[in-house]
């Protein structure tokens, strides 16, 4: 491609996300925006075995990415499987997160008994196929309120957690503060997948939202919608708590895309953002 249209097509990559208050964070945890060769037809893209949200118009299209928080800084590859099969690659950075210590009084939150490992390892199944999903028409990536009314933080994303002094999963979602009972709302449209009590998560609700994009609410003291239902965006889906795994009432918020927890962050529009005071 000439250089004067490559050009070009990077500054209608820019304006239409800037437009979309998509933050573009090449990195892990992050989104990575890649420009696709110009097709007549919207192309099938994969990253790490699970399809890529493709955005734009005929003949200019970008693979919107999310980048896994294990993925070290290196040259990573898309593969574009229509009209024939090619490598994409792209390049990613890496950010070092900061450590969290909990202290828990239910040591059964910490090393489960054989049973309950049983419950959670069929759980995380349900919640792997959930996360998998792609189907639907392409999502807004624009989110312009908050699941639940909040100015701060209680934990960031992408933690490194430690419970009882033993490390865990790094955090993928972001905590917000809440009271108990306070009403929770989708964000964005979308198709309710799940919604009941998990191990870890407590009182859970997942939501496709379509294209590989899903979003799930953790630890609510109620659930009040049924799987299959559709939500239009500030409908509620429940109540926050602090059922599962919490030291006290928040939401925990996480969003995936391509089957990857990215830092919901990203998808928050500037005033959001400086809302929560949070720098991206």
């Amino acid at each position: 491609m000439p250089k004067q249209r490559r050009r070009l097509t990077g500054l209608f990559l820019i304006c239409s996300l800037q437009a979309q208050a998509l933050v573009i964070a090449p990195i892990n945890g992050g989104i990575a925006a890649v420009t696709l060769p110009d097709s007549d037809s919207r192309p099938q893209v994969s990253y790490l075995g699970h399809r890529v949200l493709v955005s734009g118009h005929a003949p200019h299209w970008r693979a919107i990415v999310g980048i896994p928080l294990d993925r070290p800084a290196g040259v990573e590859h898309l593969e574009e499987s229509s009209p024939i099969v090619q490598s994409i690659a792209f390049t990613i950075e890496h950010k070092a997160y900061p450590e969290q210590h909990i202290t828990l009084s239910n040591q059964h939150m910490v090393d489960p008994t054989p049973t309950q490992l049983l419950r959670i390892h069929r759980e995380l199944k349900e919640e792997t196929a959930d996360f998998a999903l792609f189907d639907g028409q392409e999502p807004s990536l624009s989110i312009d309120h908050l699941p639940v009314t909040a100015t701060a933080l209680d934990s960031a994303f992408g933690l490194r957690r430690f419970f009882n002094g033993e490390e865990r999963a790094p955090h993928s979602g972001l905590d917000l503060k809440a009271q108990e009972g306070q009403m929770v709302t989708t964000p964005l449209p979308g198709r309710v997948v799940l919604g009941r009590e998990l191990y870890f998560n407590g009182g859970t609700v997942i939501i496709d939202h379509g294209r590989g994009l899903v979003s799930m609410y953790c630890h609510l003291s109620r659930i009040e919608v049924q799987p299959g239902q559709i939500l239009h965006a500030g409908e509620e889906l429940g109540r926050a708590g602090h059922s599962g795994r919490a030291t006290g009432p928040h939401l925990h918020w996480s969003m995936s895309l391509n089957d990857v927890r990215i830092d919901p962050a990203l998808l928050l529009s500037d005033e959001l953002r400086l809302q929560l005071g949070l720098d991206h």
